[in-house]
C-alpha cells in the first residue's frame, strides 16, 4: 500500500473532522448515511449519525476490479479505498468544491468496487484512459479522478476526453485539500 497517500487521507480527514466539532461541537454529522450499518457510527442522532473514521478491515486491496479489467490499480488508488471506513467528506481544492467519497463499511467497499468496475468498462468502450473516481463535483458530468497511467488527480467530464490535471499525485492533491463543513 502507498503509505504516503494513507497517511495524507488520515492527516485530512483528521482536519475534516476537527473543524467539523470546532463549527458544530461534534464530530461529523450525515442524514444520507443514517439507518446504513457502519463501524464509523458512534451515535444516532435524530435522522442523523455522527460518524468518526475507523480502521479499515477488509482485505486491503482491489482484486476484484484488477481481474475483472485486467489492470493493475495504482498503489496510491489502493491506498485510498483501503485504509479507512469513513462518511463522505466536503472538501475544497483551489476554486474546485468538492465531495471526497469514502467507504462506509465492508459492503459499501464492494458497492464501491462495482461502481468502479462499471466506470472502467464505460471508458474502456469509449477507448478512455482508466481512471478511479475519488470526488464529485456538483456538475453530475464532472468528477475527480485518478489516472491509473500516470497518477495524476484529474478533472475530467464522464463519458469524454475532457480531462484537467490538477495535481500529480493523490498524496499531494489530499494535503492541499482544505475541509467544508
Amino acid at each position: 500500500m502507498d503509505k504516503e497517500t494513507a497517511a495524507a487521507l488520515k492527516a485530512f480527514t483528521a482536519r475534516y473532522c476537527d473543524a467539523w466539532h470546532e463549527q458544530n461541537g461534534t464530530w461529523p454529522q450525515s442524514e444520507a448515511l443514517s439507518g446504513i450499518p457502519s463501524p464509523c457510527i458512534i451515535t444516532a442522532a435524530g435522522d442523523s449519525v455522527i460518524w468518526q473514521p475507523q480502521p479499515f478491515t477488509a482485505e486491503q486491496n482491489v482484486k476484484p476490479i484488477e481481474r475483472a479489467m485486467n489492470i493493475v490499480v495504482q498503489p496510491a488508488v489502493t491506498a485510498f479505498y483501503t485504509t479507512q471506513f469513513a462518511g463522505d467528506m466536503g472538501a475544497r481544492f483551489d476554486n474546485e468544491t468538492l465531495m471526497l467519497l469514502q467507504t462506509w463499511s465492508e459492503d459499501d467497499f464492494q458497492r464501491v468496487q462495482e461502481n468502479l468496475i462499471g466506470h472502467l468498462v464505460t471508458q474502456k468502450r469509449l477507448k478512455l484512459s482508466p481512471t478511479f473516481f475519488i470526488a464529485t463535483l456538483d456538475s453530475e458530468l464532472d468528477i475527480i479522478s485518478v489516472c491509473n497511467l500516470t497518477g495524476e488527480v484529474l478533472k475530467e467530464t464522464i463519458g469524454t476526453r475532457n480531462r484537467q490535471v490538477l495535481s500529480d499525485s493523490l498524496a499531494v492533491f489530499l494535503n492541499q485539500l482544505h475541509p467544508i463543513v
